[in-house]
């Protein structure tokens, strides 16, 4: 609740299908199945409010609650009411569902109004959305993010069932983009145009990334100060909180390996992963592909508008197929073995995204309004609002929502509980909502002990087995294609950790491999999968794939690594809706050596 002393701060209602206030009866399907999942939790209707009612005592938490959420007190020892009859431990957060990169008209090349975004991710069942206009001049000097944080405000108060973010999307000097996500605060505004002035790779002609560049290692460097100083700002309380998440990271080849491990080195509690799969999913639907080639002829289409090759800026290492998508996921999470995995076989908790990027929808009619005479984007700060024709407009994009999903695991609604479990690695993420819900625990063989889940470190002694259970809540209504999405395998993913790389610019985990697929082919319903994992004597780490099984191959790094993964689409042959996914953030397995060494 907005208050005297911080009345920037919004009010929060609960979302309706979390809500005892509103009656089944008016929730639509998807509702429906989310309040079944959330009285799983036991925190159905008050429970679920917490700490955070109306959003007041959430929202004025002190700055030192910024820290990672895995350096909190410890969770008291499991007990049996922590598992059900099949043995599987209890849920324990809700999953919120969210979109942390989208667009409006005030950003340079995106065309919608504000409140017509909004409405959209209301409508396709987002819980919170993250606006990341991009970075400008006019955003920066001509009052636009000002401009767009009063809409924001209004728009909070008008949909007080959604969490609205204000944003950027940062132009990484000698990289490629990133997000940058605030808690509401009284200095956002402040935070965003601050931070853009001074270490916007574009704003401040930093963007050079050619190998051999006298200029490239000290653009690197201004990136580095970059997550440096959001950090420091989030220390000395400036704002609640701030994250970053590099997106598209492999569409143009230009975040190299060390790159990305120098972000997070910056700071982890700020830079915390990057999408794992980007947006534009529409960019090669048969359909659109057909009429777009009858309007303005032959062209070459890839979902994620991934259809580029090597440039000058182009890190030399990563292989051409790494400028694709494999089943919509960029090449470094979809690769077995490869740039995800190496970050994580280092120990790294690196969190995966999936959005929409949206900036103009698959077959929407509305075309760019129209600049006063004179006037553009760096005067304004802002595009006019779009004009409806009636005829289909050039876009590649879903809707926030439509198609591409991010859940967070979270205790309480509110806005630091969605970004304490983005840093926390509670993370799962799917296309076409091809599942309703997914809950992922490890426990120590034989069920004794705390259960950890996404993102979390499961201690195991030396030699001693854990257990995975993995429990499934699949699609109970059609998606927004129409389609009632039907899971066909889980994969569970296993890979050693070694410790950090001796080589900066390695892309691989030879030890990550697919340990196991479970056929789960006109399985329904919630189940629950129990896999018992391999005992070992080093750390280690598993996560999770699934897919409708539709378009299957052989993995990048071989059948040994990948026997049946994602595969390229042929150009401007990408039916998003025929090749669904679902990935999970890991669950790292350490191992206490005697005498209390790890």
């Amino acid at each position: 609740m907005a208050t005297q002393e911080h009345p920037e701060r919004p009010e929060i209602q609960l979302p309706a299908w979390a809500d005892p206030q509103v009656p089944e009866s008016r929730l639509d399907p998807q509702g429906v199945s989310r309040r079944g999942l959330l009285g799983r939790t036991g925190m159905f209707g008050a429970g679920f409010l917490g700490a955070s009612t109306l959003g007041a005592a959430g929202l004025s938490a002190s700055p030192a609650r910024a820290e990672s959420a895995s350096a909190a007190a410890p969770s008291p020892a499991a007990t049996d009411s922590d598992y059900d009859a099949q043995g599987a431990p209890r849920p324990k957060y809700a999953y919120l569902v969210g979109d942390h990169h989208v667009h409006t008209v005030y950003s340079h090349d995106a065309k919608y109004g504000f409140a017509q975004s909004v409405n959209r991710g209301e409508q396709f069942g987002l819980d919170w959305i993250v606006y990341t206009e991009h970075s400008n001049f006019g955003h920066a000097k001509a009052g636009g993010a000002q401009r767009e944080h009063d809409e924001i405000v209004k728009a909070r108060k008008e949909n007080p069932r959604v969490l609205i973010f204000q944003g950027l999307e940062w132009y990484i000097p000698a990289a490629e983009h990133a997000t940058v996500m605030v808690a509401p605060g009284a200095n956002d505004v402040a935070l965003l145009t601050q931070f853009e002035l001074a270490y916007d790779g574009k704003l401040t002609g930093s963007s050079v990334g050619k190998a051999g560049d006298p200029a490239t290692a000290a653009n690197e460097a201004k990136a580095l100060a970059g997550i440096r100083w959001l950090g420091q700002k989030k220390r000395e309380g400036f704002v609640d909180d701030v994250l970053v998440l590099a997106n598209h990271p492999s569409r143009l080849g230009i975040d190299s390996p060390h790159e990305l491990r120098a972000w997070q080195d910056a700071d982890p509690s700020v830079f915390i992963g990057f999408e794992g799969a980007p947006g534009s999913q529409a960019n090669a639907e048969p359909d659109w592909v057909a009429y777009r080639e009858s309007v303005y002829g032959p062209g070459t289409y890839q979902r994620g508008e991934y259809q580029n090759s090597p440039s000058d800026q182009s890190w030399p290492g990563y292989p051409p197929e790494s400028y694709r998508t494999f089943g919509g996921f960029d090449w470094m999470t979809a690769t077995v073995g490869g740039m995800w995995d190496a970050l994580l076989s280092e120990g790294r908790l690196w969190s995966i995204t999936s959005n929409s990027d949206n900036h103009r929808t698959l077959f929407d009619t509305y075309a760019d309004g129209q600049y006063p005479p004179g006037k553009g984007f760096d005067d304004l700060g802002s595009k006019p609002l779009p004009v409806d024709t009636g005829v289909p407009q050039p876009g590649s994009d879903f809707w926030p929502g439509q198609f591409s999903r991010t859940h967070v695991g979270v205790e309480s609604y509110d806005y630091r509980q969605v970004m304490d479990g983005l840093r926390a690695g509670r993370v799962w993420v799917d296309h076409g909502q091809l599942l309703d819900g997914l809950d992922v625990w490890a426990v120590p063989e034989h069920g004794a002990g705390e259960p950890v889940t996404l993102g979390g470190r499961l201690t195991l002694p030396p030699g001693r087995a854990a257990t995975l259970y993995i429990t499934i809540t699949t699609a109970t209504r059609p998606n927004f294609h129409g389609d009632l999405p039907a899971l066909a395998h889980v994969d569970v993913i296993t890979g050693s950790v070694a410790g950090r790389a001796k080589d900066p610019d390695s892309w691989k985990a030879p030890d990550t491999r697919v340990m196991k697929r479970i056929d789960v082919t006109g399985r329904t319903g919630t189940y629950t999968l129990k896999v018992p994992l391999p005992r070992r004597d080093t750390p280690s780490y598993v996560r999770l794939r699934g897919s409708d099984g539709k378009r299957l191959g052989v993995g990048p790094l071989g059948a040994a690594v990948d026997p049946a993964g994602p595969v390229q689409h042929p150009d401007n042959d990408g039916d998003p809706w025929q090749d669904m996914w679902f990935y999970s953030n890991p669950i790292f397995l350490d191992v206490k050596r005697p005498g209390g060494r790890d």
